[in-house]
């Protein structure tokens, strides 16, 4: 399933959506035009065996391999979820809020990953923790809303309107079951996917979006 776009904005203009995507970009720009592309990878991207709790600056990397992507599809999918579900998002939550979901959600799918292989000499890198927590915060706050999403069963591709709380959670299963059949790559350093910083990432973010539509409701 691709989503298209949802039938309903949350008003106000997503200025954190567009500078979110522009930094992402630019960074991808960069990741193309330095002259050692693989040690900026390195140098920024979140290496596990890498991470030294007794030097806080290796932590940093938790941040800053959220602005990182390992190639256009990577970067291109990512961006355009965010496009579509982030401005509500971000109009609920307001310009504070939105932006301090967005990273502690990347920083704690990215924690849940790290976890899971402390040892893992691959790098980790992308903005799906961060988005994912975005989704699930969308999924808590508007589960009502109508995607216009385009199916593809064998031979019929079509668009069809989908409950955002359909599609979300089935994008959410498929994490939990995909992330089963990582965990032996993860473990042995052949890389993959990060589905654990999707699932963490989205965890946060449907917390988030509870409290905020619980204080929303009753204010």
């Amino acid at each position: 399933m691709l989503p298209l776009y949802d039938h309903r904005t949350d008003g106000g203009f997503p200025f954190w959506v567009i500078a979110i995507i522009a930094i992402n970009v630019y960074v991808f720009y960069l990741e193309l035009t330095v002259p050692n592309p693989d040690a900026f990878i390195t140098t920024y991207s979140l290496v596990p065996y890498d991470i030294n709790l007794m030097h806080p600056a290796s932590l940093l990397t938790f941040i800053t391999s959220q602005f990182l992507h390992g190639g256009f599809l990577h970067i291109a999918t990512n961006m355009w979820f965010l496009w579509i579900f982030g401005d509500n998002v971000e109009g609920r939550l307001g310009n504070v809020f939105f932006p301090i979901l967005y990273l502690a959600s990347g920083i704690i799918g990215n924690l849940v990953q790290y976890a899971v292989a402390i040892s893992s000499t691959v790098p980790t890198l992308g903005a799906s923790g961060a988005i994912a927590g975005i989704l699930g915060a969308y999924y808590a706050l508007f589960p009502n809303n109508k995607v216009k999403t385009m199916v593809f069963i064998l031979f019929f591709v079509a668009p069809v309107d989908i409950p955002a709380s359909f599609m979300l959670f089935y994008w959410f299963i498929l994490q939990l079951f995909n992330s089963a059949a990582a965990i032996s790559p993860v473990i042995n350093n052949t890389g993959g996917i990060s589905y654990f910083a999707h699932i963490g990432g989205f965890a946060l973010g449907w917390l988030a979006g509870k409290f905020f539509f619980l204080r929303y409701r009753t204010a």
